[in-house]
């Protein structure tokens, strides 16, 4: 028997070992080590006694190189590299470090994905209005796999294990076009949520240095969404659980300067099930012990967190007028991808610019769209969930922003993603 850490994005590696004659125990990142059963191997590279050299692989990387040996044992490990379209989507979707082994698998796996010959993959990028030949890790986070975690967050995440591994096209259309209708759903049932996260969180203290909210009507398929909009929101480690009458479920993201599984291993006599990396983790605990819990959480967090790094802060990598921006720049920023956790996208400042055109976009008016000009050369700029920041544009503006390509309708032009901006001085 093999035990290995995975998740849906897994399931053809484990197929295959169990095609193989080997009976597979399938784990994840909520399995605490006392947890974990007998086996002939039990593959971990976060195990303390582990000597592999790269221990920040997503669980889909652990099952990838499982399948990497077997295939190697068999001779054939020429075919390995047909399963990276996999491994880039998990890996990105689980949020971990896009640096060392985990930067090369994402890399090779993209280019996989965009010629990928799986058609659930090409119908839940031809539903997003994604061309697949554009798909980065970028649109995985935001786009592919959301649809694809959907089904698993509000009902079975069978569908999604169907849409990956089917051969039909019809099958995959069909697949793809339920994930499409389950998302929408995942959408309103987020922000409802949301809407009520929030009200726990102003009438109690919104300066505590870690929030934690949930309750019997909170989803447990969406705890983890509305933890990361909430961290985006209040940049502090914030932890959101749906309670049950015996044990309860929760979700906690968090902000580099905090490491929540450390803060719940900390917490281990608590919790019944917990684990993740340091910017997101999940746990089961038992009811009871929940505000012993929160009370821990809250101090561990004041010890370690100063009121300077609740702050959200922007880190600026170079300060460029806009109108140096053409030729091949663009091409040359994205030498530095995949982007992603541990990776960011590189962040610019550009002073002094002009604002023309503006306006509230999105079906609320929640984005900002400018039209910006330097030294006559003029751009395009968006603004997520800043429509409401209207009132404080001025004529001349410092803006803080990534260069991006704009893909709406079809066409393709460079862009401003606007991160921030004040009044020029």
């Amino acid at each position: 028997m093999v035990t290995v850490d995975c998740g849906i994005t897994a399931i053809e590696e484990v197929e295959v070992a169990k095609q193989l004659g080997l009976d597979v125990v399938i784990t994840d990142h909520h399995t605490v080590p006392a947890q974990i059963p007998s086996a002939i191997a039990v593959i971990d590279a976060k195990r303390a006694d582990s000597q592999y050299p790269f221990p920040e692989l997503a669980g889909v990387g652990v099952a990838y190189k499982l399948l990497q040996a077997l295939y190697r044992s068999i001779g054939k490990e020429d075919d390995i590299e047909a399963y990276l379209d996999l491994v880039a989507l998990g890996t990105v979707a689980d949020m971990v470090s896009l640096l060392g082994e985990n930067r090369y698998l994402v890399k090779k796996g993209l280019e996989v994905l965009q010629n990928t010959k799986r058609p659930g993959l090409e119908e839940i990028a031809r539903c997003a209005g994604v061309p697949i030949s554009s798909v980065d890790s970028e649109t995985i986070s935001w786009v592919i796999a959301p649809r694809i975690n959907a089904a698993g967050r509000l009902d079975h995440a069978g569908v999604g294990y169907h849409l990956l591994t089917t051969s039909s096209s019809d099958e995959a259309r069909r697949l793809a076009g339920l994930l499409e209708r389950k998302n929408t759903d995942r959408k309103s049932l987020t922000e409802e949520m949301l809407l009520k996260a929030r009200e726990q969180i102003n009438a109690t203290d919104t300066d505590s240095p870690l929030l934690m909210v949930g309750g019997e009507d909170f989803h447990s398929g969406v705890v983890g969404i509305v933890a990361g909009r909430l961290v985006d929101e209040f940049f502090r480690p914030v932890i959101v659980f749906e309670r049950g009458r015996e044990w309860s479920r929760g979700s906690a993201r968090s902000i580099p300067n905090f490491d929540v599984v450390a803060a719940m291993s900390d917490c281990g006599d608590l919790l019944s099930r917990f684990g993740g990396h340091p910017m997101a983790a999940g746990f089961t605990i038992a009811t009871e012990n929940l505000e012993l819990f929160k009370a821990r959480l809250i101090e561990i967090a004041s010890r370690q967190i100063s009121s300077f790094e609740i702050r959200h802060l922007i880190s600026i990598d170079a300060d460029v007028p806009v109108s140096s921006l053409g030729g091949d720049t663009y091409q040359m920023i994205q030498q530095l991808a995949p982007f992603g956790n541990g990776n960011p996208y590189p962040v610019f400042i550009a002073r002094d610019i002009k604002v023309g055109e503006y306006r509230r976009v999105g079906s609320r008016g929640e984005h900002l769209k400018l039209r910006l000009v330097d030294n006559g050369t003029a751009w395009n700029g968006i603004g997520f969930k800043m429509g409401h920041l209207i009132a404080e544009l001025a004529p001349r503006m410092d803006i803080v922003f990534n260069l991006e390509v704009d893909q709406w309708g079809g066409r393709e032009a460079l862009q401003l993603k606007i991160l921030d901006f004040a009044p020029a001085i």
